[in-house]
């Protein structure tokens, strides 16, 4: 035995073993949540592995001993059935819009003078990769008698006196911004296809680019805080330091969502302190929905109401199963009943009256019970562990978080904002940091319209290209003509 301990006494040595207790629980904790993160399915949705609320009967039974069976002889006429072909329903039909190719196949040998009957049609779905092809304007040149001189006027290009057309501008963006392809990896690209462009030269048309749709993205901004309730959330980019060789800033986006419009709209700000979006929010008015961040905290007065989103204090249940089950199920299954009224209300497309009485009858009751369980068992766990640390993050913003039943256009959780955040998750996994913090601003107003593209479903690429092939001429107070 260590003699050490022969100086301390009971009390001290007791709490010397709750102290290590503790920290050994959220050791394992944070192991458990490191191997969720690495193995883990990512759905968030809980199923309940048994209805908590049934009940289980245990009853003693006997071992009963059964007779030994009786044979019998049977005979019957049986007819035979008819053997059945089974119908496989086939390939789904390759979409009627693509262009076809037509081959001709005739019989081998000789068919004049026989009478065709028919055809036997097969398709195939076949690709080419994206091919370039050059526009050549030829404006011709007449002379009047009087010895005047006419030519044809060209059409105004997307970058003034360049060579790239809108097609290509619209190709390097969406590849770059919607599927994560860097810009080095499509030169690579370009040059199977014969075409050698320097880093220098592309990186300069994706400036351009950005520097073309500034006006569409002031307008977009203006509308997005125009609404009286968005979502907001913010997300880490890595931004190259200029000032440190091989050392990147860490910057941030906040992303808000009008949610009545379905507009989003990106705004990089080189930290996560609230000079963004107190500068941003500083004429807005209405809800106000975020995370718990406490950046936020500064926006709950006035005419300004601040609503938490229940997905967060879910997902710290969530990780607390492996530390607390029971607690952490019970509390989980709780909120799926919330769930279950939203995905009724969606699934039914009830009207903001009709879904704000169906949380009044459903969702209301089962959100009190749930804020008198958490008052009691806080005292009941240790402040360090997993449940500890979910009840701790839930309580004091319960009254924040129930605030979406007291109006009917107010949505349960920040999960449509976070599906706007998803691709730069992804892009920066390709790209790894932006070139400049101006780079990064760029990145966020492009981020801004394809991301609205995504949620009101229109095809980003014809949608670029369109706008590159118009915004020079058209005229500025028709702007909102051309937002996604």
């Amino acid at each position: 035995m260590n003699n050490d301990y022969l100086n301390f006494s009971r009390e001290e040595l007791l709490e010397q073993y709750i102290n290590q207790r503790n920290e050994i629980l959220l050791l394992k904790a944070e192991l458990a949540q490191i191997k969720r993160l690495i193995y883990g399915s990512k759905s968030e949705r809980f199923v309940a592995a048994s209805n908590p609320n049934q009940i289980a009967l245990e009853l003693e039974t006997e071992e009963v001993v059964a007779p030994p069976p009786t044979l019998q002889t049977v005979i019957y006429d049986r007819v035979q059935k008819q053997s059945s072909v089974s119908v496989h329903a086939g390939r789904n039909p390759l979409p009627a819009h693509l262009p076809r190719v037509e081959i001709i196949i005739d019989p081998d040998g000789d068919v004049s003078g026989l009478k065709q009957i028919g055809s036997e049609i097969t398709e195939q779905l076949e690709y080419e990769p994206g091919k370039f092809f050059v526009k050549k304007y030829i404006r011709r040149k007449y002379v009047s008698p009087e010895g005047l001189i006419q030519i044809g006027t060209l059409p105004s290009f997307p970058i003034e006196k360049g060579i790239p057309g809108s097609s290509l501008l619209a190709s390097i963006i969406i590849d770059k911004y919607a599927d994560h392809l860097p810009l080095y990896r499509q030169m690579e690209r370009f040059k199977r296809n014969g075409v050698t462009l320097s880093s220098s030269t592309i990186g300069e048309w994706v400036s351009a680019s950005c520097t073309m749709v500034v006006p569409l993205c002031e307008l977009l901004k203006l509308i997005v805080l125009s609404s009286d309730y968005l979502q907001v959330d913010e997300t880490p980019i890595k931004v190259l330091d200029r000032d440190k060789k091989g050392k990147t800033h860490r910057g941030y986006y906040w992303v808000y969502r009008d949610v009545v419009s379905g507009l989003v709209l990106f705004d990089y700000r080189e930290g996560r302190g609230r000079d963004g979006p107190t500068e941003l929010l500083k004429n807005f008015k209405g809800y106000l929905q975020t995370d718990g961040y406490n950046a936020y905290e500064i926006f709950d007065k006035g005419e300004i109401k601040l609503i938490h989103c229940m997905a967060h204090a879910r997902r710290n249940f969530e990780k607390a199963l492996d530390n607390d089950r029971i607690r952490a199920e019970y509390i989980l299954s709780e909120m799926q009943k919330l769930y279950d009224v939203e995905r009724t209300a969606r699934e039914q497309s009830f009207s903001h009256d009709q879904r704000y009485a169906l949380r009044m009858e459903k969702s209301v009751p089962v959100l009190k019970e749930l804020h008198q369980w958490l008052k009691n068992n806080i005292i009941e766990v240790t402040p360090k562990s997993s449940i500890g640390q979910a009840i701790a993050y839930a309580l004091p913003r319960w009254t924040k978080l129930m605030m979406y039943t007291t109006d009917g256009k107010l949505e349960i959780d920040n999960n449509l904002v976070e599906n706007s955040i998803r691709p730069i998750a992804i892009g920066r996994k390709n790209y790894l940091f932006a070139g400049s913090h101006a780079g990064a601003q760029r990145a966020a107003m492009i981020y801004s319209l394809l991301g609205t593209c995504k949620l009101k479903g229109i095809e980003p690429y014809q949608w670029l290209k369109n706008i590159f092939d118009v915004l020079p001429e058209h005229k500025a107070n028709k702007l909102h003509e051309l937002l996604p």
